[in-house]
């Protein structure tokens, strides 16, 4: 510590001069101190210099593999303390800030704001102790940074036709290529008829089976003359080959109809043809993961209708009282208060086998500009509908602005999907892994139906019903089990009391 305070340097440039310099440079390092001589001033010597602190990308959540630059927050040559914000950087969630774990100077950004698809472990930026020469620093020769992945565009793409190695054959001199279309060349062959003795009327000049039976017509008539096979065309070799026996009359042969195809599958449309739009982080993670649950988890549907005439009758009443609640807060409510009946339906599966769950936290789709995202609602059997509100409008404010926390969309044990503002009545949503259950919830419409009143009548009244389908992995949740799980659900629902 003495020599650190009599270096005027920080610990880690003591270490690194301690354990790096060879002997020779030791005894000058030594010498130095007897000196008193400054160690900031000796950071543009040939054999000393600062030893930076590795500013490198971090795992900011389980199924990051990537992250973009979206800001630095503090520029080269500040002053930084532990627990002061670096940049933010956008995962396959979220825009997160980074936090220093030290304090120095940000010396060095390696990666500037806006660059995207940084891997994990890459090197953005480099820091220094506090006293040390930050414009000395100097990026390491063993880390560089990372650069942009290529644009699918930058390159022009050169589009080739495929074409069948029988359309690459010179046809016979004397014969013209036709596009025959499959009846008009049986016609021709079973009666000997060369088709470039009539007239192709079909589109995109296709020889038709009209114009093969008018052919077929006139050789029967006497007016076409009898097919004759091609000479074959003379060869021009050094060596006269040996003569060759004539070939036996035959049917002439067309080739297929070379029609070029609208589109190719399996190929890219050709240049100028389409505008390439970037894809953030998020898009690409939604994509590889509903990839993942629709080719890997066995999803099962169930579909129910709930008339949810109490729930808005009771809405109304505590929208009186000044207290603002959704028909999707009471379905949240109904969905918690059911998996605490039902705990079988609250696992997961986590690729080995299920798990029981023993927190029911509830994902809420949110739909951003930046793609779907589920911030969670812990314990929400424990919450009452006016808190459930507060929370999910909270927790929606987040995930539009970017600004979630990765405990706040990491984990849950149900998923709910609702489309019913969209105007929606109905839809199956995927499951969300390694859940075992979502439900996808429609808009709310009247509907009349025959039904019993108070005195036990048979009435047409009218009922204000809500389609709930329920997707389900097959391998934890069976289809006993969600059926019994949407009768409760209903049941719970439709009767408000019994979410209390």
């Amino acid at each position: 510590m003495a020599a650190s305070l009599r270096l005027g340097c920080g610990r880690r440039a003591l270490r690194y001069l301690l354990g790096s310099a060879s002997g020779r440079r030791a005894e000058a390092v030594v010498t130095s101190l007897d000196r008193g001589v400054d160690c900031r001033r000796l950071h543009g010597s040939a054999w000393l210099w600062v030893d930076p602190i590795k500013i490198l990308m971090p795992s900011l959540s389980p199924t990051m593999e990537e992250g973009n630059i979206v800001k630095w927050l503090k520029k080269e040559g500040e002053t930084v303390s532990a627990g002061d914000a670096l940049c933010e950087i956008e995962t396959d969630k979220a825009v997160v800030t980074l936090d220093s774990g030290e304090d120095g100077i940000l010396a060095k950004i390696v990666v500037e704001e806006g660059s995207k698809g940084i891997r994990l472990g890459s090197l953005i930026g480099l820091m220094v102790e506090e006293g040390a020469d930050w414009k000395q620093v100097e990026i390491p020769k063993d880390v560089s940074p990372q650069p942009p992945p290529a644009s699918p565009v930058s390159a022009p793409l050169v589009a080739e036709a495929v074409v069948p190695a029988s359309a690459t054959k010179a046809h016979p001199a004397g014969k013209l290529s036709l596009r025959l279309s499959p009846a008009a060349r049986n016609i021709l062959e079973t009666n000997n008829i060369d088709a470039s003795q009539g007239t192709p009327t079909g589109p995109r000049g296709i020889f038709t089976k009209e114009d093969a039976l008018k052919l077929v017509q006139l050789k029967k008539s006497g007016k076409l003359a009898e097919s004759r096979p091609s000479p074959a065309p003379p060869t021009t070799t050094a060596v006269p080959s040996p003569p060759q026996a004539p070939p036996a009359p035959g049917p002439p042969s067309y080739p297929r109809p070379m029609i070029p195809p609208v589109s190719t599958p399996g190929q890219p449309n050709a240049v100028g043809t389409f505008t390439e739009i970037p894809a953030s982080n998020v898009r690409r993670v939604i994509a590889k993961r509903l990839t993942e649950s629709k080719n890997t988890v066995p999803h099962a549907y169930a579909t129910a209708d709930c008339d949810v005439g109490a729930v808005l009758k009771l809405r109304q009443s505590l929208v009186k009282d000044d207290i603002k609640v959704s028909v999707n807060d009471f379905i949240i409510k109904a969905i918690a208060v059911t998996l605490k009946q039902m705990p079988d339906v609250n696992v997961s599966w986590d690729g080995e086998g299920p798990k029981q769950l023993s927190s029911i936290d509830i994902s809420v789709a949110v739909a951003t500009d930046r793609g779907l995202i589920t911030p969670i609602l812990k314990d929400a059997a424990a919450k009452g509908i006016q808190e459930i509100a507060l929370s999910v409008k909270a927790l929606a404010k987040k995930a539009r602005d970017g600004k979630l926390l990765p405990e706040e969309y990491q984990g849950g044990s149900f998923s709910v999907s609702n489309l019913g503002m969209f105007g929606i009545d109905e839809f199956r949503a995927v499951i969300n892994p390694p859940q075992s259950c979502i439900l996808a919830v429609g808009r709310s419409r009247p509907q009349l139906r025959l039904s019993e009143d108070d005195e036990g009548n048979i009435r047409l009244q009218q009922h204000d019903l809500v389609t709930v389908s329920m997707s389900s992995d097959s391998r934890v949740v069976d289809d006993e089990l969600a059926t019994k799980f949407l009768e409760r659900f209903k049941a719970n629902l439709e009767n408000p009391a019994r979410l209390y």
